[in-house]
């Protein structure tokens, strides 16, 4: 069995991103960037499904700028047996994205294809529900468990709590937080994943126009956040959301 993974480079989620001074996006100069958290889970339990013997071979791919190997290379060290990079500087939207992954996944032929349920940088949360869409797999999104055999059972958080699917292969799965802990690369693994294939395609060889459909007007921080209010009894605090509105 092959299992496809979607890994996509990021800004760190420690560092606190920065508006560029004419609004127009994010400064993205001299900033740390690593892999998305929820592909870093995507990737973990597709190594998982391998050790169990679920799966034999795991293909990384990624479509974004030439620093992307970086990060493709992390999920080679984590595990993966070999990579592919969809190179473009253009910003991919998700449906540009998903239709990659569908070409690529037309010419792979794996039985499950795994992404993370969102990017913490546009937190679309829509790549892996358009691709489903796009192959005409069923999914099995917001995974916290995931079993596979002859097929694929998923217990997907959802509002009222859990839920349960059970998915005839092939079916694409996204993952939630609570699947797994991503393991850290050991030294060696790092050092093997520099001899791992790693392909470099673009979108042209998958005949998939990536021009912008939305554009951004103009991109702003966050209002900050007032102090607060120290009140000395409970009165008073009733009669502050008295005056506020809150309690009648």
């Amino acid at each position: 069995m092959k299992v496809l993974v979607a890994v996509k480079r990021v800004i760190d989620f420690n560092v606190k991103p920065r508006v560029k001074m004419d609004g127009s996006g994010v400064d993205l100069m001299n900033v740390k960037m690593s892999m998305n958290p929820f592909d870093e889970i995507a990737v973990e339990e597709a190594i998982r499904l391998k050790e169990k013997g679920v799966v034999n071979e795991i293909v990384a791919v990624s479509i974004g700028p030439a620093k992307a190997q970086e990060t493709l290379r992390t999920a080679l060290a984590m595990g993966a047996d070999r990579a592919i990079l969809v190179q473009t500087d253009e910003e991919v939207e998700p449906l540009a994205v998903a239709k990659i992954i569908a070409k690529i996944a037309a010419d792979e032929q794996p039985q499950v294809v795994i992404l993370g349920k969102q990017a913490i940088d546009d937190d679309n949360n829509a790549t892996g529900q358009m691709l489903a869409a796009l192959l005409g797999w069923p999914q099995g999104t917001f995974a916290s468990k995931v079993e596979i055999s002859d097929s694929a059972t998923v217990t997907r958080e959802v509002d009222g709590g859990l839920e349960t699917v059970k998915l005839q292969l092939p079916a694409v799965v996204t993952t939630d937080l609570r699947l797994n802990e991503p393991r850290y690369a050991s030294l060696p693994n790092i050092m093997k994943a520099k001899s791992k294939p790693l392909a470099t395609k673009s979108p042209a060889d998958y005949g998939v126009d990536v021009a912008r459909r939305l554009e951004t007007l103009k991109v702003t921080e966050p209002t900050k956040r007032q102090a607060g209010i120290k009140v000395a009894s409970v009165d008073e605090l009733v009669e502050k959301l008295k005056g506020l509105g809150i309690a009648k």
